[in-house]
């Protein structure tokens, strides 16, 4: 282990304003001065190939060893117990053969002909918030189209009620808040609680309902999913529920914003794609890996590891920066240009190996249709603000609004 700990490398300097608007100056130094770094507690890794390899490390767990809250203060013990409980059961926390069971099981629900199969509808969505927004000649794109949208498209998936997207919605943003910071504060653990609570208590209700009436949606699918004669008991189901009503739609809300913030910053890029509209896989592509909605991903030694000509020893946690892999010159030519035709474009936004985010398709899916479509629709789309503000966050990066303006008459 490396002595040197420098405070001005630390991630804590994350939610430093300058950092939140654009962290990649800060990657860079980081990668360039100690690319396999010891940050008081953890180490962090921002080499694309350190970052690569990692993910395909089984020495690795990502299973949160150190979850113990024994030491912790009354107050905040009781909040985190049921927490860490309904975390340590999605299937993203889980190592083999623990991982292998559920994330078949769901895989088996969450098919590529299902995700296809959502294409006209979401076209459908993206064009009535598009309608309503004719007459103003403006829209905040995160407030009317990119946190409804993949609230509304994961949320039919599961078949919940549009009534109840409002507060499936508020009770997803406060388990991102406390999931994308290491230092979340504590006056806000008993909202994140009675959040937990209820969301967990609504969706045993809806299994209870779809066990007795199932349906064409996700829960039934689930419910009824088995592999050599085995299913998801009733902890498991609602635990992974709550990770696809989480993951379904808090990134991809970010792949929205972020992609169309950056092309607005790089018209270029935005008019080679409005002339070019078969661009538009490339596209988010590109934009994923210029400006991924998942920032780091952290995995756990289970034995002594070594990576960079480091030692990582057993028991320590590992970062793993993907914003900064995806920045990475030794990987990406020219790394902090937009480039909408890049060619190999391996990025990590959606992580590699076994973890490999499961809701990829879907999330590639919304960000070519809700991009292409704002194009094609708003010709004269410009931003609307100086500067843009971005959500707190250590490991979740996205605006908290993208106000626009263009001309009615391009709709």
């Amino acid at each position: 282990m490396t002595d040197d700990t420098d405070p001005g490398l630390g991630l804590s300097n994350l939610l430093r304003p300058e950092v939140l608007a654009d962290p990649y100056p800060f990657y860079r130094r980081l990668r360039s001065h100690d690319p396999v770094h010891w940050d008081d507690e953890f180490w962090v890794l921002t080499r694309y190939a350190e970052v690569m390899a990692a993910l395909h490390d089984p020495r690795l767990s990502k299973a949160r060893m150190g979850w113990d809250v024994s030491d912790l203060p009354d107050r905040e013990r009781q909040v985190l117990t049921p927490l860490f409980r309904s975390l340590s059961r999605w299937m993203g926390f889980l190592d083999p053969p623990d991982h292998t069971r559920p994330r078949g099981l769901v895989n088996k629900a969450f098919t590529p002909r299902m995700v296809e199969g959502l294409r006209a509808h979401t076209q459908q969505i993206v064009d009535g918030v598009l309608d309503a927004a004719r007459e103003a000649g403006s829209m905040d794109v995160i407030r009317d189209l990119a946190a409804p949208l993949p609230v509304i498209v994961i949320a039919e998936m599961l078949g919940l009620p549009a009534e109840d997207r409002e507060r499936l919605k508020r009770w997803s943003d406060d388990l991102a808040a406390f999931v994308g910071r290491f230092d979340y504060p504590a006056e806000r653990l008993p909202q994140l609680a009675r959040s937990l609570l209820d969301l967990t208590a609504y969706l045993r209700g809806v299994a209870a309902e779809r066990r007795g009436r199932p349906g064409n949606d996700l829960i039934s699918r689930l419910l009824a999913a088995e592999e050599k004669g085995d299913v998801l008991d009733e902890d498991e189901l609602i635990a992974n529920c709550v990770l696809l009503l989480f993951a379904g739609h808090e990134t991809t809300t970010d792949l929205i914003g972020n992609g169309l913030a950056a092309l607005l910053r790089h018209p270029e890029q935005l008019e080679k794609l409005r002339v070019d509209p078969s661009l538009i896989g490339s596209a988010v592509e590109e934009l994923l890996r210029y400006d991924c909605p998942v920032q780091l991903t952290v995995r756990a030694a289970r034995e002594e590891v070594e990576l960079g000509g480091k030692r990582v020893s057993a028991g320590q946690t590992v970062t793993l920066m993907l914003g900064a892999a995806n920045r990475d010159p030794a990987q990406f030519p020219e790394p902090d240009r937009l480039e909408i035709t890049r060619r190999e474009n391996q990025h990590v936004a959606f992580g590699h190996g076994i973890h490999f985010c499961l809701g990829a398709a879907l999330a590639r899916l919304e960000g070519q249709i809700a991009i292409g479509t704002v194009l094609r629709r708003l010709p004269a789309i410009r931003l609307a603000a100086d500067t843009l503000e971005w959500r707190p966050s250590h490991a979740l990066r996205g605006l908290r609004s993208l106000p626009v303006a263009f001309q009615a008459s391009g709709l």
